[in-house]
Order: structure tokens, then sequence, then C-alpha cells
């Protein structure tokens, strides 16, 4: 990814740490990816791996996502912690992320099994019952498919 300028630099976070707490606290990413020049965005919940820094995913085994990551892998996604439109004011406090990246469909059991903790834990208060109720065996991770977002850049931008 080409280096752009921010325009408005005084808004640019450039601390790693403080982009890395955004993705340990946020909940959604929203993801963009392109085929064959036509664009397509979709919001998931997530689960932010901090030791490997990338973001898992669970989806349908079937659907457009799968079908355009598998013909282009290149991926462009953000979280946002939003604080509110200030009305009469025209301001709006937010804090957000833009990531890009390759996004890879986790075949590996072992790595589906750390993928969907990650993502329970990242989601979730008590992710006991959850984990008991859909993951009683080896088999219950074949009905899933996991997506994993590699960041390879890494960008904020903080509004007040």
């Amino acid at each position: 990814m080409k280096k752009h300028h921010m325009n408005k630099a005084d808004r640019e976070v450039i601390d790693r740490e403080e982009l890395r707490d955004l993705l340990k606290t946020g909940k959604y990413a929203s993801i963009a990816m392109c085929r064959d020049n036509d664009p397509y965005i979709v919001t998931l919940s997530y689960g932010y791996d901090q030791q490997n820094d990338c973001l898992y995913f669970h989806t349908a085994l079937k659907g457009l996502k799968l079908a355009i990551i598998k013909d282009n892998p290149n991926v462009c996604a953000t979280v946002i912690q939003d604080g509110g439109y200030e009305k009469d004011q025209c301001a709006h406090h937010y804090f957000s992320a833009v990531m890009w990246g390759t996004m890879t469909v986790i075949d590996d059991l072992e790595e589906k099994k750390h993928a969907l903790e990650v993502l329970l834990h990242h989601l979730e208060n008590n992710p006991d019952p959850i984990r008991q109720r859909n993951l009683k065996n080896d088999a219950a991770y074949k009905g899933v498919a996991i997506l994993k977002l590699t960041i390879t850049h890494l960008t904020g931008k903080r509004g007040s």
C-alpha cells in the first residue's frame, strides 16, 4: 500500500500501542474487498489476536466473501470507536483504525480452534456456555469458516 499524506495531520494516530488498544476494544470491522473491479464491503464481528497481530472472523462455509477472497485476498478494513456527533458544532468524536492486509481462509483444525478461542474471548464475558453449546467436538469446527486478516499496514485517526 502506497502511503498517502493525511490531510489533517494533527488528527493522525501513529502510536502502534494506541492503535492496538482500539483493536482490543472494538467489536466490529468493516472489510472492503474487490474482484474484477467490483467492490464489496461487509461488517463482521472479530477477535483480535494480539500475539500474531491479526483479526479472526467467523462466517458461513459458502458465500460472496469467500468467492472474492479466493480471487483477491487483498483487503482494507476499519474499526471505529464512535464517540458521537456534537449537534450544532459540526464535530464528531471518534477514533478509527484503518488496516490493509491479506485475508485467508483457515483450514487447519488447530488454528481454527485458536481463532475461535480468540473470537470468544474477545467478544464474550463468559465464553464457556457458547463453547459448550457450539464446539462440543472437532466435527463442530467443520461447520464454520474462519477468516484471518493478517495486518500489513495500520493507520489511525482521531476526531474531537
